[in-house]
């Protein structure tokens, strides 16, 4: 039932928000070199990899760094790429990850590639065999805030708590966090320039 509503709910959203999709897209596109698009290597369910799609927010010349680790950030930024990750619109293109059934609406958010830590504690706690999810249980409860260990336990939380009502909860508090931007630094640690595709 999960994978049916994913699918249905994520289809009505590209339907509904093509316009700002479609805004969205010719704005990167004018305001910047390069693809509209980039792809990035994530940890999906049962650690099997694949590639996120997101709105591209940085020049393609950034340092393949985590954001926090460059200098002068804010100068690798395209022009509306700040504003775009302060609204999240920059994660609109994930819906096209849910579609194919990559991640679900609600579940832990998708590890890079590269945090093995994040990655094994995780498997260890069984939340592995979870979709990964847009938005997800620690994403309300501080996001880019809270520690490693802090993201796990919530993680594990909704593990055990799964249903289809606490996802709506869930669902509605990403709502309010999103307008009021809870729990969002501006410079995320999210790789940014990687395995560009138009």
């Amino acid at each position: 039932m999960k994978r049916i509503f994913d699918f249905i709910m994520s289809l009505i959203a590209i339907i509904v928000l093509s316009p700002v999709i479609l805004i969205v897209s010719i704005l990167v596109k004018i305001t910047s070199k390069g693809p509209i698009l980039f792809r990035q290597r994530r940890i999906g369910k049962d650690n099997v990899e694949f590639k996120i799609y997101k709105f591209r927010t940085m020049r393609c010349d950034t340092p393949n760094v985590p954001t926090h680790l460059l200098n002068d950030t804010d100068s690798f930024y395209t022009p509306i790429g700040k504003g775009l990750r302060k609204v999240s619109l920059d994660e609109l293109p994930q819906l096209l990850n849910i579609l194919k059934g990559e991640m679900s609406i609600v579940g832990p958010r998708p590890a890079l590639y590269s945090q093995y830590d994040l990655k094994e504690a995780r498997t260890s706690m069984g939340i592995h065999k979870l979709v990964p999810g847009l938005s997800g249980w620690a994403q309300i409860n501080g996001r880019d805030t809270i520690t490693l260990e802090d993201k796990v336990k919530f993680d594990k939380e909704y593990l055990e708590k799964q249903s289809f009502m606490f996802d709506i909860k869930i669902i509605l508090k990403t709502v309010i966090n999103v307008l009021a931007r809870h729990g969002v630094h501006d410079g995320d640690t999210e790789k940014n320039n990687e395995e560009m595709s138009a």
